[in-house]
């Protein structure tokens, strides 16, 4: 699926410019999927969903990166 349009990406503008698939977007994000939390429009995406999730114009993505520490 191939489009071309804007979301705000944890605040900030982003063109999504190729596959709207949540899937993609991590991967072009280079994420760890075993690291990360997805909330799409204030609605926590399941990760068993982010295969099937299509993003849209106007989404609101918050993505949180957990980092281990001590």
């Amino acid at each position: 699926m191939s489009n071309d349009f804007q979301i705000e990406l944890n605040g900030e503008a982003y063109r999504v410019d190729g596959d709207a698939r949540l899937a993609s977007l991590i991967e072009r994000l280079k994420l760890k999927r075993g690291r990360i939390a997805i909330e799409i429009n204030r609605a926590i995406v399941a990760r068993a969903a982010w295969d099937e999730v299509t993003l849209k114009a106007g989404d609101m993505v918050e993505i949180v990166n957990f980092v281990g520490g001590g």
